[in-house]
């Protein structure tokens, strides 16, 4: 996910075939009709001041029923909380959702202003994920970063954090309200790094993300001080109160977090699932077999076969080689497995416990050397000559998974690759590259040029094809029933040579660089959210991929990204879509705006929510539910 500042935008679709707003009070009634299928009706872009500054929708959701009659219901836009809210109990104190903590449980503070020392809050929720333990609901939500201090400074090596809110609804109308939250402590994995977006497992835990893992390698050398090793430092300063202790290889992870039915959160991290940018774990039918988002430039796509369904403590890590075999529709391409290793999180934890350092894993070369391999990945972000040292490949394939994927021949040219989910009924995944550009373009000189295809900046939704009786590139036989053999581009945006009157350098009325994917089943539905700086407002679509209808269905405010977009269906009498926004008003100033008066705009961004300050979590109301029980107006 891009690093910009983001407001939270929850979205709950809740039963409802009433022709009124889900405000008015609702009380369950069991309809006998079964639902044949469902229709999105889009809205318009926001075109005055007042709603390009807000969260909201005025689109509607066209029901039919198998006996052919028919109901149509507007979608509503209900908002639990913003990310600078006191919600959270810490300590005995209210403290707001978006606080990070340090190991011991305190608020991590903002000097900053010296005479005005404050908490930092986070104005970048990101994943949600919507969790029932013993009869009660929670929702984990991520922080991923703050955008700048009180002296109005970007800030380096922040530590992240999660929020665990138990939310209360209400029988009779499904509403959803906060009861009370709390931190989730992240001290017994040395902290939390960059939470991007993130997924809910089939058996009721959530899996988070480390995005931007710090370069071990540039780490290495304090003289340079590059912003990894200012980054790595700062956080060990802030989060553990000792700069000892900063090392790049304790991030770059998944965690895991349980409940357990009092309602505590714990965490464990994955190290066998590999270390690289992750954006997100996607983890496929079998409860085995995972995907993963792999943030920046010059990225990889992985690909993770655990030993055990639901658990991913151990297994194999692959890496894919991108086949190219057309250009057309945002590209298409056969994808080949190339088997990295097989680790335990126990036997990679220990390598890090030891202290593992870059160059006890690789010995580097200047130039073209015999002996040596370039490659070029998102690690460091320039050609390299590398080679594994004796017995260290371990140490490579699960610490440094880029690059030892390049020295093995795995295709190091994807970009901005974000959001996964999955389409069980049809075996297809989906994986959202926001900005088609930069390592996926020709590039002549390239160390390995897979990929070459046409530059669109509004980026590509992509289909990919899972099957079984898949083999590696050894000929090894791959444990999975759900490989990706190929992908194909499904959803494409459109640029535009100038900006319109209201600033968008992309169609409005398409997508504009896809990020959260979320889908719904029952629903043949793809839900798509922007991170867009081609889009003014970024919005939130529904896409059958049935009917191929593409519905906008929501906006947020002016320079907010839509992030958290998470279907819940497996709720009695209601359906909720959980999403958030980020860092609202971010960037007018930078927009060409002739629509509406663009100083008169930014003005009335901080009259409301104020311009990066906060983020916002909501939902949608509107939609049937899954047991075609929707909520009849008393």
């Amino acid at each position: 996910m891009k690093k910009r500042v983001s407001l939270g935008l929850s979205l709950t679709l809740l039963a409802s075939s009433a022709a009124s707003a889900f405000a008015a009070e609702h009380h369950p009634v069991q309809h006998p009709k079964q639902i044949k299928s469902v229709e999105f009706q889009p809205m318009k872009a926001p075109t005055t001041i007042e709603n390009m500054i807000k969260t909201y929708t005025e689109a509607s959701v066209k029901v039919t029923y198998k006996d052919g009659s028919v109901e149509k219901t507007p979608l509503n836009y209900n908002q639990l909380f913003l990310s600078k809210d006191k919600i959270v109990d810490n300590k005995g104190e209210l403290i707001a959702a978006g606080t990070p903590i340090d190991a011991n449980g305190d608020p991590i503070i903002d000097r900053s202003v010296p005479d005005q020392p404050s908490p930092y809050v986070s104005d970048a929720p990101d994943s949600n994920s919507f969790i029932t333990i013993n009869g009660k609901s929670y929702i984990i939500s991520h922080y991923e970063y703050e955008s700048v201090n009180n002296a109005g400074k970007e800030i380096s090596g922040l530590p992240a954090s999660m929020t665990l809110t138990q939310v209360d609804r209400d029988d009779k109308t499904g509403k959803l309200t906060v009861n009370h939250a709390k931190k989730i402590d992240f001290s017994n994995v040395n902290g939390l790094w960059t939470p991007c977006n993130g997924s809910t497992t089939d058996w009721g835990t959530h899996l988070g993300s480390e995005e931007y893992e710090p370069d071990a390698r540039a780490f290495e050398d304090p003289a340079s001080r590059s912003s990894s090793y200012k980054d790595v430092t700062n956080f060990a300063k802030l989060y553990f109160g000792d700069t000892s202790k900063a090392n790049p290889y304790y991030y770059g992870w998944i965690p895991e977090i349980s409940v357990d039915e009092s309602g505590d959160a714990s965490v464990v991290k994955h190290y066998s699932t590999g270390r690289f940018s992750h954006e997100m774990m996607q983890v496929l039918p079998d409860n085995k077999t995972a995907l993963f988002g792999d943030d920046g430039s010059n990225t990889m796509m992985f690909m993770y076969v655990a030993d055990k369904e639901k658990d991913f403590s151990a297994g194999t890590l692959y890496a894919a080689k991108f086949k190219q075999t057309s250009t057309k529709n945002g590209g298409k391409g056969d994808l080949q497995w190339i088997k990295l290793g097989h680790a335990t999180d126990n036997e990679v934890k220990t390598i890090i416990d030891k202290g593992t350092k870059f160059s006890d894993i690789f010995e580097t070369a200047d130039q073209p050397t015999k002996g040596f391999k370039a490659v070029k990945t998102a690690a460091s972000k320039k050609v390299e000559y590398l080679k594994v040292k004796p017995g260290m490949e371990k140490a490579a394939a699960f610490l440094e998974s880029r690059r030892y994927g390049a020295i093995l021949g795995a295709t190091s040219e994807f970009n901005k690759m974000e959001g996964l989910t999955v389409n069980k009924k049809d075996k297809k995944a989906y994986m959202a590259i926001s900005y088609q550009n930069s390592a996926m373009l020709k590039e002549p000189g390239a160390v390995q040029d897979d990929i070459q295809l046409p530059k669109l900046e509004s980026g590509v939704t992509y289909q990919l094809n899972l099957g079984s009786h898949q083999k590696d590139q050894a000929k090894g036989k791959i444990n999975s029933r759900y490989v990706p053999a190929s992908m194909e581009g499904l959803l494409i945006g459109q640029d535009l040579e100038k900006a319109d009157a209201y600033g968008n350098t992309a169609d409005p009325n398409k997508i504009a660089n896809p990020d959260n994917l979320t889908y719904s089943n029952d629903l043949n539905t793809l839900f798509i959210g922007e991170d867009s700086s081609l889009h003014t407002n970024n919005f939130v679509w529904a896409y059958n991929v049935k009917t191929k209808k593409l519905s906008r269905i929501l906006s947020v405010p002016v320079g907010a990204e839509a992030t958290g977009l998470r279907a819940v269906e497996n709720i009695k009498n209601s359906r909720y879509v959980l999403s958030n926004y980020q860092h609202p008003g971010e960037d007018i100033s930078d927009k060409n705006i002739t629509a509406v008066d663009k100083e008169e705009l930014a003005n009335a961004m901080k009259e409301s929510i104020g311009i990066q300050e906060t983020g916002g979590v909501g939902y949608i109301s509107g939609l049937p539910s899954k047991d075609g029980a929707p909520y009849k107006k008393h």
